[in-house]
């Protein structure tokens, strides 16, 4: 893998890092060979051009110039890896501070690094030198600390972009702690830009401190570096320009060097890269309660979650009992995903989720998240729906799912792993041992998709939440999937919360279908009634926009007219009044509550007792 990362460097990249490990071995071996030489004073020999005996002329005291350039390797590029040490790290630590405390401890903080990121490297280094004191001391600090805001600003927007992956909010529903996720799931995935700037900042960290020891602030007698020595050399350049020369040279370089190869480094080691406003929206009406919860192992009533502006969901009320599959489905954008989020509460701030009742397995989940997260850990699996965002791309399958008993049940190594084989042949993995030492882009899609499903059955959950578990899989291996979870729901009376936009295969997989539209329920009926008995237009016009053996090939396909409302401005009466075929003046005025019809039935709409519960309304419109 080394030697496919040089190959793809090129000769500019190989270049660069042959340099680099030329001065790292002058570094390591110049003073044992020419220390002697370079301290040797000799007054007949006072500034001296080049020659066969000094190839860079001699200094003030007869000292030959070009050994002490060489020996001055080591005391430079140490110091400057010691300073690019210090500013990475505090770099890291400062940048990471979101992952770690949260996001109002980091807004503060990312504030800070802002404006000192304003200011130019070598300017803050002059700043900090000056507090820090004059020498090499004060230098290392001086840099350290002027290294470190650039470094911060880097790892904070980087990890703020892996944050927001799904096998990130897999990890953290599974009650990782914060500083793990940092360690095990942000970080190596963030390594290699990280390397390539850290190089980077090797580079510059060289300059800057040539450039402080120029100016006497540096390195002090009788110690010296290549700033020091270029010091010395630019007070005789008119008449000796050799002294000033070579180490000029040296530092420009050892910091091409290393700025030039940091991807090479990258490469050759295999890392991968990889508002504010007020709720303009009307209050939705009160819901009505779902069907009774007496045995409910899911109980949701009054769920709203809102962001600065906007509240993508309104009210959204119901209740799933142990075995039972219920499924939610509507277009992109209706507040499906962020339900089941609220409900396994990842929604993090900015978002605020309230309800007047959130319970699982009895336990209120209203109140501090970190409270409930063994609970939400263990007894509640999420799938999300692309399976190589939820999976974390650098670490081996096995080792993800053993973390789930390792964090919760204390497992030791051993254990966890042999667990994890069993989850994955449990769901139909062949070959699981070997499989469990792989990567997840060693897997086809539909075996990453069984090995997140593999995950969330690691500590036998009561309810699965599948977010869309299907919708990048092909027919064959979606059938494969659904499959799985109906066996795994059976064998071990699973809840199953299923979310989707295919009303098909909600209606194959559930008992129970929740139809949602901008951000609320508007239909709750038993799947079996789906097809031919919805009484909401919007669920009637979901299924007539499926094609079936008995469509006509010869006309249009259905589909609904217009599209959904933005959640930003939503209309005072019924949101779907715009797009709906029946809509009164009642219906773009009031927005209809969410009913009781009859036992197991709930809809929101004005027209359901009179509507006709035949699909040929919407097909017509289309037609």
């Amino acid at each position: 893998m080394a030697a496919r990362g040089l190959r793809r460097a090129g000769p500019l990249g190989i270049s660069a890092l042959a340099l680099l490990v030329l001065v790292i071995v002058l570094a390591l071996v110049a003073p044992l060979i020419w220390q002697q030489r370079a301290d040797a004073i000799n007054a007949a020999e006072i500034l001296r051009g080049p020659s066969g005996a000094h190839p860079a002329g001699t200094d003030l005291l007869g000292r030959d110039i070009f050994a002490r350039v060489l020996v001055a390797t080591r005391l430079s590029v140490g110091l400057a890896l010691l300073a690019t040490v210090l500013g990475v790290t505090a770099g890291l630590l400062v940048g990471a501070t979101t992952a770690v405390l949260g996001r109002r401890a980091g807004r503060w903080i990312g504030t800070l690094i802002n404006i000192t990121v304003a200011f130019p490297n070598l300017l803050l280094a002059l700043f900090f030198a000056v507090i820090f004191g004059v020498g090499a001391k004060g230098a290392v600090l001086a840099i350290g600390f002027a290294t470190a805001p650039g470094f911060a600003r880097i790892t904070q927007t980087l990890a703020s972009g892996v944050a927001g992956r799904d096998f990130i909010a897999a990890a953290r529903i599974a009650g990782v702690g914060r500083f793990r996720i940092l360690t095990r799931h942000v970080l190596p995935n963030i390594a290699e830009p990280l390397v390539v700037t850290a190089t980077i900042a090797m580079g510059g960290a060289m300059l800057a401190f040539a450039s402080l020891s120029f100016l006497g602030l540096g390195v002090q007698a009788p110690s010296y570096d290549w700033g020091r020595l270029l010091g010395e050399g630019l007070q005789q350049i008119y008449i000796h320009p050799a002294g000033a020369l070579i180490p000029g040279l040296a530092v420009v370089l050892a910091a091409m060097a290393f700025n030039l190869s940091g991807e090479v480094v990258a490469r050759a080691i295999g890392l991968r890269s990889t508002s504010t406003g007020t709720l303009g929206d009307p209050p939705p009406p009160a819901p009505s309660d779902p069907m009774p919860e007496a045995d409910a192992l899911l109980a949701v009533h009054n769920l709203q979650v809102s962001f600065p502006g906007v509240r993508p969901v309104r009210g959204v009320s119901l209740s799933l009992r142990r075995g039972e599959a219920v499924g939610i489905v509507g277009e992109s954008g209706s507040g499906k995903s962020l339900t089941a989020l609220a409900i396994a509460r990842l929604i993090e701030p900015p978002g605020e989720v309230t309800a007047d009742r959130l319970e699982f397995l009895g336990e209120d989940l209203r109140g501090d998240v970190s409270a409930h997260r063994r609970l939400l850990g263990t007894s509640l699996a999420m799938v999300f729906q692309d399976p190589m965002t939820s999976l974390n791309p650098v670490q081996r399958v096995g080792r993800q799912l053993a973390e789930v008993v390792r964090t919760h049940q204390r497992a030791d190594r051993r254990t966890a792993w042999a667990r994890a084989v069993d989850r994955l042949s449990a769901v139909r993995i062949a070959d699981a041992a070997k499989r469990a030492g792989q990567l997840p882009h060693e897997f086809s899609g539909g075996m990453r998709q069984r090995a997140m499903i593999g995950m969330g059955v690691m500590a036998n959950p009561a309810l699965v939440i599948a977010d869309e578990p299907t919708t990048a899989l092909d027919v064959t291996v979606q059938k494969q999937v659904l499959q799985l979870l109906q066996n795994i729901r059976s064998a071990e009376n699973v809840g199953l919360l299923f979310i989707s936009h295919d009303v098909t295969v909600v209606g194959q997989v559930c008992e129970r279908v929740l139809v949602m539209y901008a951000g609320r329920i508007v239909e709750d009926l038993p799947a079996s009634a789906l097809r031919e008995h919805a009484r909401h237009p919007y669920t009637r016009a979901l299924v007539a926009a499926v094609p079936d053996m008995e469509t006509d090939r010869n006309l249009p396909l259905a589909v609904i007219p217009g599209r959904p409302p933005d959640p930003r401005d939503l209309p005072v009466g019924c949101a779907f009044a715009a797009r709906c075929p029946l809509a009164t003046d009642r219906c773009r005025e009031e927005d209809p509550p969410l009913d009781s019809l009859e036992t197991g039935r709930r809809v929101a709409c004005w027209h359901a007792e009179q509507t006709v519960p035949h699909l040929s309304l919407i097909k017509g419109e289309q037609s």
